[in-house]
């Protein structure tokens, strides 16, 4: 038996709250209503063989409450006459909000409504694209149209978030809701105020022109020759990226490793530093330019996306050469392999004819399947004779 029930009826009209539709209502004037609801009926066979059933699936349709019920004839051989519910309706939006027990949720989005006309008009199209969504900020909305407004008046303000000085506003609010802030700005600032080139929520400060935390490059140089400070214990540097850029060092040879027991223990080099290359993106050493005339040899995972990153790597700096993620090196190792949880299957035109062979024989699976060997798995000896080997 597939006769409508009550709780089909109810069902539609949730749809019509969960996508949205009758809050957007609210705020579009579209009206939804009346509105019919699908209603599948006994067919005439099941109301002659099945009566009793029908009486009471007809008694039971017509007691929905906020659902105005149209019947139509039918006869029975034996009862004669009777009624039987052909099309079902709800006829406002105050019946549908009852008929879910919505009407307290209608009430607060009603009320951000009214506040976002007086105080924000250019966010009603944004009320009716993501109507839930403002509901669910509906506690926080008033901050979030004073962040909004602050933003108007102080476009691309180059302050940090913390400098914001709103009443009731601190910048941990503001990071956690950037996702909604994104969208809000986004549809009131001037395009000049947007940088669009930025990613709306991850680089949120980037995009509306505030500081960001400098992002911090960390070194060591290899040849105490070149040794930047003073004293006879290795070298841990951690600049950010802009004063990196200045250094300028006399070295002639970069080493970048993905693995930080690697980037501690590798072994002192004459006219060399190493860069550990975990926690910012390879676009930050392009600013420096002093690297350009050095030999930079990346040593990653061998896996496919150990030479997906050397791939992006080469995108900043075209000389840039792999060190230790060769074929020889993979079969010296084979008693340490693992795998890789998730490969990247993707063409890496920056890849020289050794290399793309054998990420074709990882992606392809052709030596084994996911096959990887992480870095630091690679004998000491090993690092320092390829080290020697370099010309």
């Amino acid at each position: 038996m597939n006769w409508t029930r009550p709780a089909d009826l109810r069902a539609q009209v949730q749809k019509l709250w969960d996508r949205g539709e009758l809050l957007a209502s609210l705020v579009t004037g579209d009206s939804l209503f009346p509105k019919r609801l699908v209603l599948k009926s006994p067919s005439s066979a099941e109301m002659a063989d099945r009566f009793d059933e029908v009486r009471a699936w007809i008694v039971e349709i017509r007691a929905m409450p906020r659902c105005r019920v149209e019947m139509r004839e039918f006869r029975h051989r034996v009862f004669g006459a009777n009624a039987v519910p052909e099309e079902a309706w709800i006829d406002t939006v105050e019946d549908a909000l009852a008929l879910i027990s919505k009407q307290r949720d209608a009430a607060r989005f009603t009320a951000l409504l009214e506040v976002t006309r007086k105080r924000q008009p250019p966010l009603l199209g944004w009320l009716a694209k993501r109507p839930l969504w403002a509901l669910a900020l509906s506690g926080e909305w008033s901050r979030l149209l004073e962040i909004v407004a602050w933003l108007q008046a102080h476009p691309r303000p180059g302050v940090y978030l913390r400098q914001v000085d709103i009443p009731g506003v601190h910048s941990k609010f503001i990071e956690g809701h950037r996702g909604a802030l994104s969208e809000l700005l986004d549809s009131v600032l001037p395009p000049e105020a947007i940088d669009p080139t930025a990613s709306c929520a991850p680089q949120f400060a980037q995009r509306y022109g505030f500081r960001d935390k400098p992002v911090r490059i960390r070194f060591r140089v290899l040849d105490p020759e070149y040794a930047l400070l003073q004293g006879d214990l290795i070298q841990d540097i951690t600049l950010d990226a802009e004063t990196f850029a200045l250094l300028d060092p006399k070295v002639s040879r970069v080493f970048i490793t993905e693995n930080e027991i690697n980037f501690l223990s590798f072994p002192m080099a004459k006219d060399s530093l190493v860069i550990f290359g975990a926690g910012y993106g390879f676009e930050m050493l392009s600013k420096a330019e002093w690297l350009s005339r050095c030999r930079i040899h990346y040593w990653g995972d061998i896996d496919t996306h150990g030479f997906a990153i050397l791939d992006q790597l080469r995108s900043q700096f075209d000389h840039v050469e792999s060190f230790l993620m060769d074929r020889a090196t993979l079969l010296a190792f084979e008693a340490l392999w693992g795998e890789e949880a998730k490969q990247t299957l993707r063409d890496l035109p920056r890849l020289n004819p050794e290399e793309r062979a054998l990420y074709d024989d990882l992606r392809d699976n052709r030596i084994r399947k996911n096959l990887r060997l992480e870095q630091e798995r690679i004998g000491f000896g090993w690092v320092e004779f390829a080290l020697a080997a370099l010309t």
